[in-house]
């Protein structure tokens, strides 16, 4: 998978408490013309550190824009891609966490483009994931043997 440091919206970003946190890059469109040059784009998010939490934790992972850098957290902001909510078991390090083609039709996107981490019904106590555009997206999956 190639990864463009300009395409980058985290790199093992540790986020805890339960709250709506933004990436720590965001990719200005006004600057950043033709991403892709012709070729889809897809948002991966990849778990770093493994999510623990005393509770019943959840995280979800969208893609958002908007008008200011500093992207809102209070629902003001576009949201392009939502993983919806996905428990802390399923968030093991080193698993793709979500993994989405960008949206073109019908999203327009506002000036700047990011990832919100949405922490849900309880703080981590762990976890950190790196967000990042490509346009080869991982697409190997293991399977248990079918011994």
């Amino acid at each position: 998978m190639f990864i463009d440091s300009r395409l980058e919206f985290s790199d093992a970003q540790a986020e805890t408490t339960a709250a709506t946190h933004n990436s720590d890059f965001q990719i200005d469109l006004e600057v950043a013309r033709d991403m892709g040059a012709g070729q889809p784009l897809y948002l991966v998010v990849v778990v770093d550190t493994a999510v623990t939490s005393a509770g019943a934790a959840t995280v979800t992972f969208n893609l958002v824009s908007d008008a200011s850098a500093a992207i809102a957290t209070n629902g003001t902001q576009t949201t392009h891609a939502s993983s919806g909510a996905i428990g802390k078991d399923d968030l093991t390090a080193g698993t793709i966490a979500f993994q989405v083609a960008l949206p073109i039709e019908g999203n327009a996107y506002e000036r700047y483009l990011g990832v919100q981490y949405v922490i849900g019904t309880a703080a981590l106590t762990a976890g950190a994931f790196s967000a990042f555009l490509t346009t080869t997206p991982h697409k190997i999956k293991a399977y248990a043997d079918a011994i």
